[in-house]
C-alpha cells in the first residue's frame, strides 16, 4: 500500500549541499593557508583568510539546517511538521457540506489533515508550486498524498496568496502555515486580509506563522482592528509556548516567532 510522502520542509539535498560547501571551503583554506603553487604572496593570504572566515558560517547552517531537517521529519523521532500541521489543523471547523481554503499547501499536509477532521466537507488547497521547492512540492505530490491517506474530500488547485483566483466569501474556513513569511517584498498584514477576503461572514480562520514584529508589524493592533470590523474571538497564540514546541527548541530552530491567528468573520 502506497505510505503519504510529505517531503521536509528543510530538504536533504540542502544539507548535503551546504556540507559539501563546507568540505570545499576548510579544503581550499587548508590549501591556500600550507602551500603557494596556485597563488603566491597577498592574493594568497586573501584567499586563505576568507575560505578560512568561510568555514566556519558554513559549518553552523550545516549543523542549523541538518537540525531542522531532523526535526521536520515525518519518519524521525520529533515529526515537529506532524505536530504543527495536525495542531494547525485541529482550529479549521467546517459545517457539513462547506469549503475550506488551505493557501500554500505545498505537499498537501494541512488540506488533508483538515479534510480528514472535517469529513463531511470539503476541503481546497492552493499553491504555486514554485521556485526553491517546485521539485519537491508539486500538485501531483498533494494528490498522491491524499490517494495515499485515503482521503477524497479535498482538491488541488494552483493560487498565489498575494491574489487568490478566488471570488469574496467564498470558503466557509481558511487556514495556512508557515507561508507568508516566504513571500519577499509583500506585506504580510495584507496577505492576511488578502485570505480573509475569501472567508464567509461566520467562518473560522486559521493561519500559522513566524509573526514576529520585524516580518508582520504589530499584530496586536492587527487584531484590534478585526475586531473593530466585526470579526470575533480573535486571537494570538503563541506556539513557541509548548502548544507545538517549548522557546528553547524555537530559538534553536529559527522558529522564533511562530504564532496562530484564529478567529471567525
Amino acid at each position: 500500500m502506497q505510505k503519504p510522502d510529505y517531503k521536509n520542509w528543510v530538504p536533504k539535498s540542502m544539507v548535503i549541499g551546504l556540507g559539501a560547501a563546507t568540505a570545499a571551503s576548510a579544503s581550499l583554506s587548508l590549501l591556500f593557508g600550507t602551500s603557494d603553487r596556485i597563488l603566491k604572496g597577498k592574493p594568497r593570504q586573501i584567499a586563505a583568510a576568507a575560505f578560512g572566515a568561510a568555514t566556519p558560517v558554513l559549518l553552523f547552517y550545516t549543523a542549523w539546517m541538518g537540525a531542522l531537517h531532523r526535526a521536520f521529519d515525518y519518519k524521525g523521532k520529533r515529526k515537529l511538521a506532524k505536530t504543527i500541521i495536525e495542531g494547525t489543523a485541529d482550529f479549521v471547523m467546517l459545517p457539513d457540506g462547506g469549503t475550506g481554503l488551505d493557501v500554500g499547501c505545498g505537499s498537501g499536509a494541512l488540506t488533508i489533515a483538515a479534510a480528514k477532521r472535517n469529513p463531511r466537507a470539503q476541503m481546497v488547497g492552493c499553491d504555486i508550486w514554485s521556485g526553491a521547492y517546485k521539485a519537491v512540492f508539486t500538485k501531483k505530490r498533494c494528490e498522491e498524498n491524499a490517494a495515499a491517506e485515503d482521503v477524497s474530500n479535498v482538491r488541488f488547485t494552483e493560487g498565489n496568496a498575494v491574489h487568490l483566483p478566488f471570488p469574496d466569501e467564498s470558503f466557509d474556513a481558511v487556514t495556512s502555515n508557515y507561508v507568508y513569511h516566504n513571500i519577499a517584498g509583500q506585506d504580510k498584514q495584507k496577505l492576511l486580509l488578502e485570505t480573509l477576503r475569501v472567508l464567509k461572514k461566520g467562518g473560522c480562520f486559521a493561519i500559522h506563522d513566524l509573526m514576529s514584529k520585524a516580518r508582520y508589524g504589530d499584530m496586536d493592533a492587527f487584531v484590534k482592528k478585526l475586531k473593530e470590523e466585526g470579526y470575533e474571538d480573535v486571537r494570538l497564540i503563541d506556539t513557541t509556548d509548548g502548544t507545538f514546541m517549548g522557546h528553547t527548541e524555537a530559538a534553536l530552530l529559527g522558529l522564533g516567532g511562530s504564532t496562530l491567528l484564529v478567529g471567525r468573520k
